[in-house]
């Protein structure tokens, strides 16, 4: 479930190259891409997302896929042989560069499994990729303070919304991962409490999360901004709301993946 609306960029398919990919941590991947049509890609900051277009075959195109990824473009994509369409997931941009424009993003590895993960961790520069730009979710209303809840699939989202707050701003940010060698540095305002909790690998996500939440002091002039795993992103906008009395345009939740399953494409 998400409450985020998808903002068609006027940038549409953008077509560029992997120009290195490296580990910055025991489980995080950092392609960096570069070069080819990169600087039409206008960088709004914050949570910013894009559709990545991952060739999982030799013979994947992407002259043929859609510029915007609304219902036609899912449509002209599954028409699309399957012996030439890439995979499409969600990723968020970790950090941009503008000259020359280059992007960063941060895989989670969980072994070998899926298709994202793997990509990310034998990729050599040079390869070429896709991706439609999709606008970001965080929408403030207005409040005194902010609140933002993510695991390890929505770092990157929580340290680029940390990144561009106005200096201002006051609130609390948790933070779950499964390894504290995983944790990275942020850029919140003073204001911000950040928490970062360390799960057991062998828990789920929201489960050190979710009572952290619990346990803050929380006004009742809040905008929340909660994503990752979906139990957690909706156990978050549940506690919210319907516990602590929220109105639903104050919480803004997206589950980026659920448990067994990988993020949609």
């Amino acid at each position: 479930m998400s409450s985020i609306k998808v903002t068609h960029a006027d940038s549409g398919l953008v077509l560029t190259t992997v120009t290195a990919s490296r580990h910055v941590s025991p489980h995080i991947v950092r392609v960096t891409l570069g070069g080819g049509d990169l600087d039409r890609f206008a960088f709004t900051g914050f949570d910013q997302w894009f559709r990545l277009a991952i060739p999982v075959h030799a013979s994947d195109r992407f002259d043929n896929l859609p510029a915007r990824f609304g219902v036609g473009g899912l449509v002209k994509y599954l028409t699309l042989s399957k012996g030439t369409r890439p995979v499409i997931r969600n990723y968020t941009v970790r950090q941009y560069r503008s000259d020359p424009a280059e992007i960063d993003i941060d895989f989670v590895m969980h072994g070998d499994k899926g298709i994202a993960s793997p990509w990310a961790a034998s990729v050599k520069p040079g390869a070429k990729v896709a991706f439609i730009d999709q606008g970001h979710g965080w929408a403030p209303v207005d409040a005194d303070q902010v609140l933002i809840v993510a695991d390890e699939s929505g770092m990157a989202a929580a340290l680029g919304i940390l990144r561009d707050l106005p200096r201002d701003t006051v609130g609390n940010a948790i933070i779950e991962i499964f390894d504290e060698c995983d944790e990275q540095e942020h850029e919140a305002p003073e204001g911000v409490n950040v928490q970062w909790l360390v799960r057991d690998p062998s828990e789920a996500p929201g489960t050190l999360a979710l009572p952290a939440l619990r346990a803050l002091p929380l006004c009742t002039s809040l905008y929340a901004f909660a994503v990752g795993e979906s139990a957690l992103a909706t156990g978050t906008r549940r506690y919210l709301v319907n516990e602590l009395g929220l109105p639903r345009a104050n919480v803004t939740f997206c589950g980026y993946w659920r448990i067994g399953r990988s993020s949609p494409s």
